[in-house]
């Protein structure tokens, strides 16, 4: 286990006035004055998991930090880490710190195998108090939670405290195996904590250390939401499937329109914001079963998922946002904007300037493409427009 400390630089503008009482001098001066910068730090911890060097925490550990410094358990010396790629979607990222020699390293095992009462050891830096263990048991295997960006996954409940500075940790058996990487999401909860399971995150590791980013899985489903009497019938929600993509893995494996899918790999789908946040955890090399419902069969299929065809991304902010963009020496320019779509009803028009996607500064149509195939059907998104050097923020759809 390591610890791991972050900055980040914050602009902010200050006032004069500030403290004189009047708001409007505040807010005044302060647009005048030139942004002063200050440095933030936070705390959290992680594991590394190779001999080169590679250590996997938590993205929101490390998110928009301008430097990144890692201490392990035998040196007084922090290192410097460098950030190889984080998936916001599962809340994982790859770090790598340089050395010649090679890291003690805890392989990532499995956490398919768990069972309900095993006793599991949570390792962290609780509120950067250096080292520390504690112990619990294995409450659920798939537990589903909300996660604060917006997304679904699942996670493994422990009774072992997980508190602030321990995202980002190893979650262990008694046997040394590293099951899970320990997530603080239930900062209200006493006695609760939730890690996500290591054959999770192993679907996306190798691709943050190849390629610098997840290659995101792709099955060719157009998903709907359930009516409530199918919901009041079955006492569960599903998926219904509005339409099929020509050609995609779902057309290849006889998923038909009006099925509804639910489970993926026997964890069961209560909406579309499931189906989508569930995609995420997998890439184009893995296989699944999935289970529907067609009228009153219940059929399993197997599954191949395929890479995300090229322009889809742009087709889907096209047809669900309803708008294009184009690359311009500024950023990037809306062109095209679709008649009564949830664009054109906030207001944006063609020729706005699109300088953040959820807090993320846009610089380049690549860089869109991959943050927004991290979010499909994440409801809402946060965009910043700029138009005639004023912004505002619109949330779609």
């Amino acid at each position: 286990m390591v610890n791991i400390r972050t900055e980040q630089i914050v602009e902010r503008r200050s006032s004069p006035f500030f403290g004189f009482g009047d708001s409007m001098f505040e807010q005044f001066f302060s647009e005048m004055l030139p942004p002063r910068s200050y440095t933030t730090q936070s705390l959290g911890s992680g594991v590394i998991v190779d001999r080169a060097g590679h250590i996997l925490t938590n993205a929101h550990v490390i998110d928009k930090a301008s430097k990144i410094f890692v201490a392990l358990p035998d040196r007084r010396q922090e290192l410097e880490a460098t950030l190889i790629g984080q998936d916001d979607r599962i809340d994982l990222a790859v770090l790598k710190i340089a050395g010649e020699e090679e890291f003690a390293f805890l392989p990532p095992a499995r956490s398919d195998n768990l069972l309900l009462g095993e006793t599991v050891i949570a390792i962290g830096n609780p509120l950067g108090l250096g080292h520390s263990i504690t112990t619990g048991i294995v409450s659920s295997t798939q537990r589903r939670i909300q996660l604060e960006h917006g997304h679904a996954s699942v996670f493994i409940q422990t009774d072992a405290l997980i508190n602030p500075g321990n995202s980002g940790g190893p979650l262990i058996n008694i046997n040394g195996d590293l099951i899970g990487i320990n997530t603080a999401i239930a900062r209200q909860a006493q006695g609760i904590g939730f890690s996500i399971p290591i054959d999770m995150a192993k679907r996306v590791v190798d691709d943050l250390i190849r390629y610098g980013r997840v290659r995101h899985a792709f099955l060719g489903v157009v998903p709907g939401q359930v009516g409530e009497r199918f919901i009041r019938s079955r006492g569960e929600g599903g998926v219904l499937v509005e339409k099929i993509l020509d050609e995609s893995p779902a057309q290849q494996a006889g998923l038909r329109v009006a099925d509804v899918i639910v489970a993926i790999d026997g964890v069961p789908l209560a909406s579309k914001e499931d189906y989508y946040s569930f995609l995420a955890t997998y890439t184009p090399d893995d296989k699944v079963v999935l289970s529907l419902l067609r009228g009153l069969d219940e059929i399993n299929l197997d599954v191949q998922f395929s890479a995300l065809p090229e322009g889809y991304v742009m087709a889907y902010t096209r047809r669900v946002l309803g708008f294009g963009l184009r690359q311009s020496r500024i950023g990037l320019l809306v062109d095209t904007i679709e008649e009564n779509s949830p664009a054109d009803q906030v207001g944006i028009q063609s020729g706005d300037l699109i300088a953040k996607l959820d807090g993320y500064e846009l610089e380049s149509l690549d860089q869109f493409r991959q943050l927004m195939a991290e979010r499909l059907g994440r409801e809402p998104l946060e965009f910043l427009v700029v138009r005639n050097n004023r912004g505002y923020l619109v949330e779609l759809p």
